[in-house]
């Protein structure tokens, strides 16, 4: 497969050893309790704590975290994370964005990157 062209509005899909599409998943994510109190920091670093165990590519910021990996995969480690704490009885809130980008890796970092090269031209 040739390097995916950023200005395509359909890129080929790759496959795996199988033959199923490999659907390739930025994720934002936001995972917290209702009715806890003001501070959320510990019930949120459970929820971190099982998407780092996930193995996918990761990074939290102060209002989401991001994973990339395959779509399947992805919704794997937000629905883990999300019973992490709903689970325990919790009312959970999850907000969750997803950019799905056939043909493309690496991209929980190289669009910042990107973002960063534009400006820099300025």
């Amino acid at each position: 497969m040739n390097s995916p062209d950023r200005n395509a509005v359909r890129q080929e899909v790759p496959v795996d050893e199988h033959g199923k599409p490999i659907i390739n998943t930025v994720a934002a994510v936001a995972i917290a309790p209702s009715g806890v109190g003001a501070e959320l920091s510990e019930y949120v670093a459970e929820a971190v704590e099982v998407i780092r165990e996930s193995g996918l590519p990761n990074e939290t910021n102060a209002m989401f975290t991001n994973i990339e990996g395959n779509l399947d995969d992805v919704l794997k480690a937000v629905r883990d994370a999300t019973v992490k704490l709903a689970e325990q009885g919790y009312r959970t809130g999850v907000t969750l964005k997803l950019d799905i980008r056939p043909g493309f890796s690496g991209q929980i970092s190289e669009k910042q990157q990107l973002v960063d090269e534009i400006l820099t031209k300025r």
